[in-house]
């Protein structure tokens, strides 16, 4: 579980890829199709400092193919899973992070709620992104991360059915929102491209929250916004469909576990999954 506090910044001598257009990547579409609106893709990482190190995976989901889900230990027996055991118990395609959790190992840090469960009814102040989705009128994407320094979340929580709260990285006019500092890790992050699908976006190379929204700016994805949803070990992203398997666990935070030799997935409380839907 990860504080807003532990955001940070890499040393200069892996940075300097950041400050140029991002080497190799522009030639060619990197997305490789699961599915019928399901893709998939890896990034070199400028942060990479052995072959052993896995590229940054971005998952990109097609909301018009697939229904997003939030699952939440407090509505199913309080009991936590792995992410690749979440998808597996409850019919997941694909799963990530909701967000960074609370003492008690449960609680959202931010506002969470699905349909009539709330697994956090207070709104946060400081934290400035809201997915939302789940939708009740037709009027509005079906997904979008509503950035709360332009948009009055009051204006849109009548419109969706599940909203999860978490600390803005990129703002919805494209600005890395995060200030530079010293600690590094690895990250799950969740975003939106700029034709409506969502990103699930992971990092097993460790960044700071800064230097890992200049990676996402300089990728070939279209990115519009992006929320930051765990850090270190406990960032997962799973996802198996048409004979494709994609299990990536966080390794490394600095002052925690600064090893970067790989660790057995740790349960979370709260995943972000998507579902087919029937077509």
């Amino acid at each position: 579980m990860k504080k807003i506090a532990r955001i940070s910044f890499i040393s200069s001598v892996i940075l300097w890829p950041l400050f140029f257009p991002y080497l190799g990547l522009s030639q060619g579409d990197p997305w490789k199709k699961v599915d019928e609106g399901l893709f998939w893709a890896e990034f070199e990482s400028p942060g990479r400092v052995s072959p052993q190190e896995s590229k940054i995976v971005i998952v990109k989901i097609d909301p018009r193919f697939y229904s997003f889900k939030l699952l939440c230990a407090t509505e199913q027996g309080k009991t936590r899973l792995t992410v690749k055991d979440w998808c597996l118990k409850y019919d997941l395609i694909s799963a990530i992070n909701a967000g960074m959790y609370q003492k008690d190992g449960l609680t959202n840090v931010g506002y969470m709620k699905t349909f009539d469960h709330v697994n956090n009814p207070r709104l946060n102040n400081t934290y400035k992104s809201v997915l939302a989705f789940n939708r009740t009128t037709p009027g509005v994407p079906e997904i979008q991360i509503i950035d709360l320094k332009y948009r009055a979340f009051d204006e849109l929580k009548s419109r969706y059915q599940t909203f999860v709260q978490n600390i803005r990285m990129i703002s919805s006019q494209q600005e890395n929102v995060w200030t530079k500092q010293d600690r590094v890790w690895s990250l799950a992050v969740l975003g939106m491209d700029k034709s409506g699908n969502g990103l699930f976006i992971f990092s097993e190379v460790p960044y700071s929250g800064h230097d890992f929204n200049n990676v996402l700016l300089s990728l070939p994805i279209s990115i519009f916004n992006a929320m930051y949803l765990e850090g270190g070990a406990q960032a997962s992203l799973y996802l198996s469909e048409n004979n494709l398997e994609l299990d990536r666990v966080g390794i490394y935070e600095t002052g925690l576990n600064e090893s970067r030799v790989r660790t057995t997935a740790r349960a979370v409380p709260n995943v972000i999954g998507i579902t087919k839907k029937a077509r």
